[in-house]
């Protein structure tokens, strides 16, 4: 198993763009939120909790995020049960709204990492490895932690590998390595 360092690493390096990062922000909890939705049916009331498919593959993600890293693995426990509530929420509308609701958030979820990896000038990490699916909210928990000034060694180690993350040029181009400037 890839260690917490290596999975960041690995991710961020097709986010380095803060502009693509500012719109993972906006897409990865919509897509989260819709597939927590999508998993909370059918739901089964145990002691007044609904427990739905959601709520093993929370419980397996909450898991896998541990291991990698108790202090972030907590964050994202209170983020994936957050996710758990606004899931069973939803499906408890109709089954129009729950799902058109849910396919909504979704849709919107990935336009807005389409875009953000339109300014990055690369292909979205999920594409190669589908961990990065389970990886970008961690991404976004930890990104959150290096600007309120946590985590620095990791965030060192990152962009060590990764590099630093940059400002979008203004000129209306993706950030995109010269030699593919010069292809297009």
């Amino acid at each position: 198993m890839k260690t917490l360092t290596e999975q960041l690493s690995h991710y961020a390096t097709c986010h380095r763009d803060r502009a693509n990062i500012a719109t993972h922000y906006v897409g990865i909890p919509l897509i989260l939120l819709a597939v927590t939705a999508l998993l909370s049916r059918p739901g089964i009331p145990v002691d007044g909790w609904p427990l739905s498919p959601a709520v093993p593959v929370a419980a397996g993600v909450m898991l896998y995020y541990l291991v990698l890293d108790l202090r972030l693995g907590l964050a994202m426990a209170v983020v994936m049960s957050a996710a758990l509530a606004v899931g069973a929420w939803a499906a408890s509308l109709s089954t129009t709204l729950w799902l058109g609701l849910s396919l909504t958030s979704l849709a919107v979820g990935f336009i807005a990492q389409l875009i953000g990896h339109r300014f990055e000038g690369k292909k979205p990490a999920f594409v190669d490895d589908l961990m990065g699916f389970l990886i970008g909210p961690l991404f976004l928990v930890a990104e959150a932690a290096f600007a309120l000034g946590l985590r620095q060694r990791l965030r060192a180690q990152v962009e060590a590998f990764a590099g630093p993350t940059r400002a979008h040029r203004k000129r209306g181009l993706p950030n995109m390595p010269s030699s593919a400037l010069r292809q297009s």
